[in-house]
């Protein structure tokens, strides 16, 4: 057979090495996906015993979908074999037993991906009885069977479609007969059959329905050889093809006339689209009409990579990786783009993450990242969740959404963002929590309504995404920007002492001294349940037992990095005072002196004692007055500016009332302002000149590159040293943002939190 391919390789226009080819990381967002427990799989074991221990996993569920007839039964496939099927009270039963089937040549116990990789359930099912499987096959199969297309030299494994018809589909045992429909031979024991499936947004009578999609991976041999961009070979591809149909060379399956290449000399009529490593995971997006194929495709030195596919497409594999030139002499980078690359007309992600190796990692080794993809939500049950695509990383288990809306063809990458994940009972978790083990083994699952299920091998069990919200009273423009929150409703389950946030970040604070007990019923807005009470308890004492809230971590706190090298900030919060100003100072012997602050919210600087910060919201006194401040150092250890409100104090926070107070810090013009109630407080600076350091390059001028050591509430040391600035009030929906809110929104916000 001919060989139909380009290379560009002549063609390059001296690419450029990249060390890091994607700078920009999926930002936190405040969306929270609560996962509860859904099944639980038994114990199986791979065939042969493995070598490799990422194969020794409780149960190797690989996806959950639910059978299209009309009866509700879930479905989900275990590598070692076993097809199961769940049904309301969602205890697996098993339905067949792939291994035994094809023993002795079944194989599970060599390569990631080998084994009973998948199902796929005729969209007719219910009439027809018909379903597809695929699983690896070696040793005696290598030589007493043979690939339908041709195999790749030095085969070590085949990859084996079949076909299963019913006697009765309603049984909860499989009895009937099967049929081999296609086999393909791979030289690797890894990039095998990965997937197949039917789109289920065909319907009968459309020209995709009942076609079946077969992602084909290169057999690990795209790094030494153009198999991927071949034409005349099934490896590195997706194909599909038609089980009902017999044009096909083996007869046994028909080659859909619409495919891309159909009837075109020495290129496969199978082939839909090319140049892939290893197509892993593929879904629909059912909003897109049905012919909307998003990848999530795993890459070979750096990128994770989600791909919208459509006939044709050539993603660019071996010669790319991503958006980047793979250079095969080079395999410690990628490569920026030739001027000429539009000629060769790949196509690139919409979505992609790059693995980021930490420090002296070989560039040669796995950095432990593989992407899995996942599915658009379009389920009625959680709208915050609707038009995004949840996807996420295999081996460590973090899950990630973009906008489906913003994964434009052509248009380069959406940005992508990590939601916030709590279990049941509200506890913020990571899958690697839920899943018992560093090596999540992460997949997606999807059931006929749209709802999703995360899968885990490394303990057999599946969870379903129940609710997905967004912190309630907070701007939908500041969702994306809230780092830490805190409304005083959300106690870490089995100690109350602490407070979980709500915010990006998952920065629990520790409720010093007081606990529980620090949770007041007030109600600052409406919806509102519990505000913190905050307090001196012994002012005629020296010691650390007053009142207060935050946390503190003398290397940095790393869940507060968003705030390191940023260009602004904002706090903003309610606020009721209780007590008549400053409190009496516990550190001295004389009844006579007083602190000369009252402590509200704060962020640390990266080299703060548990006093000094990068953004502070207090009343400090100025020139013999107290007064309401915005204060903040952009440079730690160096000079501080203070903006203060013309207002007497007691104005702008009278005794026993709740008040909303703001504070913006832009660094990059040195600017602060202050609000009350959503509208603007005159001021002004206390220090004249260039405090912050910000005149003349570098621009723009940010904080120091260090993560803050915490968050002080209340009063200074939250590390709980020292008693300082302890405040007599109450407080509530306490938010801080990396970056400078506007003037509307924050008034914005004020009102929707004010009138809910």
């Amino acid at each position: 057979m001919t060989t139909l391919y380009a290379s560009p390789a002549n063609a390059w226009a001296e690419p450029v090495p990249i060390d890091d080819p994607i700078p920009e990381k999926p930002a936190a967002s405040a969306l929270t996906l609560t996962l509860e427990e859904f099944a639980s799989f038994p114990k199986t074991e791979p065939t042969p015993a493995p070598t490799d221990q990422r194969l020794v996993r409780w149960a190797r569920i690989n996806y959950l979908g639910e059978l299209p007839d009309g009866s509700r039964r879930l479905y989900a496939n275990d590598l070692n074999g076993k097809l199961y099927l769940l049904g309301k009270d969602r205890q697996p039963r098993e339905y067949l037993d792939v291994a035994a089937t094809f023993a002795p040549d079944f194989l599970s116990g060599r390569g990631l991906g080998s084994g009973f990789g998948f199902a796929a359930f005729h969209p007719d099912f219910g009439r027809n009885g018909k379903f597809y499987t695929v699983h690896t096959e070696w040793e005696a199969a290598l030589t007493t069977k043979t690939p339908d297309l041709t195999p790749q030299p030095g085969t070590r494994f085949h990859g084996v479609i079949t076909e299963w018809t019913a006697t009765d589909p309603k049984a909860a045992v499989f009895a009937g007969t099967r049929r081999e429909v296609l086999r393909l031979g791979f030289s690797g024991q890894i990039h095998g059959i990965q997937q197949i499936d039917f789109n289920p947004a065909a319907r009968r009578g459309d020209k995709d329905y009942g076609l079946l999609y077969v992602a084909a991976g290169d057999g690990g041999r795209g790094t030494t050889s153009d198999d991927p961009q071949n034409l005349a070979i099934p490896q590195g591809k997706i194909l599909r093809i038609d089980p009902a149909g017999t044009n096909s060379a083996n007869g046994k399956y028909g080659i859909p006339a619409a495919n891309p290449f159909a009837g075109q000399e020495g290129r496969l009529g199978e082939i839909y689209a090319y140049g892939m490593r290893d197509p892993h995971r593929f879904s629909w997006d059912t909003r897109a009409g049905g012919n909307r194929l998003l990848l999530g495709h795993i890459g070979e030195h750096a990128i994770e990579a989600v791909y919208d596919v459509g006939a044709g497409d050539n993603l660019g594999w071996s010669e790319r990786e991503g958006r980047f030139v793979y250079n095969r002499a080079d395999r410690c980078h990628l490569y920026t783009l030739p001027d000429d690359d539009a000629q060769f007309g790949y196509n690139y992600p919409v979505a992609a993450y790059d693995h980021d190796p930490p420090p002296g990692h070989p560039c040669t080794a796995d950095s432990g990242h593989a992407i899995v993809g996942g599915f658009v939500y379009r389920g009625a049950r959680l709208p915050q969740l609707h038009g995004k695509y949840l996807f996420g990383d295999i081996v460590d288990g973090q899950v990630f959404f973009t906008v489906a809306s913003q994964m434009k063809k052509g248009a380069g990458r959406a940005p992508m963002y990590k939601p916030r994940l709590v279990d049941s009972t509200g506890k913020q978790v990571t899958m690697a929590d839920l899943a018992g083990h560093a090596r999540v083994d992460l997949r997606f699952g999807q059931d006929n309504a749209g709802e999703l299920y995360l899968l885990s091998k490394a303990n057999g069990k599946i969870w379903k995404v129940t609710k997905a919200a967004y912190p309630a009273g907070v701007l939908p423009t500041f969702r994306q920007n809230l780092v830490a929150s805190y409304d005083f409703e959300h106690p870490l389950p089995g100690d109350p002492a602490k407070e979980q946030d709500q915010g990006t970040s998952g920065s629990t604070i520790t409720l010093v001294n007081g606990g529980q007990a620090m949770r007041v019923p007030d109600k600052a807005y409406r919806g509102s349940g519990n505000a913190l009470q905050t307090r001196q308890v012994e002012p005629a004492t020296a010691g650390n037992d007053d009142w207060k809230a935050g946390v503190y971590g003398e290397p940095g706190v790393p869940s507060l990095r968003a705030f390191n090298g940023v260009k602004a900030t904002t706090i903003m919060g309610w606020f009721k005072m209780q007590g008549q100003g400053p409190a009496p100072n516990s550190n001295t012997a004389d009844p006579a002196d007083y602190y000369g602050a009252i402590g509200l919210a704060g962020l640390l600087s990266g080299n703060s004692q548990g006093h000094d910060v990068r953004a502070l919201l207090e009343l400090i006194t100025v020139n013999g007055e107290l007064r309401v401040v915005a204060l903040a150092r952009r440079v730690d250890g160096s000079s501080s500016q203070t903006f203060a409100a013309n207002k007497p104090w007691q104005e702008i926070l009278p005794r026993d009332t709740w008040v909303f107070l703001a504070a913006t810090y832009d660094f990059d013009t040195a600017t602060m302002k202050l609000y009350k109630n959503g509208r603007p407080l005159d001021g002004f600076n206390t220090v004249t000149g260039d405090p912050w350091g910000v005149e003349g390059d570098p621009e723009p001028d940010v904080t120091s590159a260090t993560d803050p050591r915490g968050i002080k509430i209340g009063g200074s040391y939250p590390q709980n040293t020292r008693e300082q600035n302890p405040c007599d009030c109450r407080m509530d929906g306490l938010m801080f943002l990396d970056r400078a809110a506007s003037p509307a929104e924050i008034r914005a916000q004020y009102e929707l939190v004010r009138r809910r």
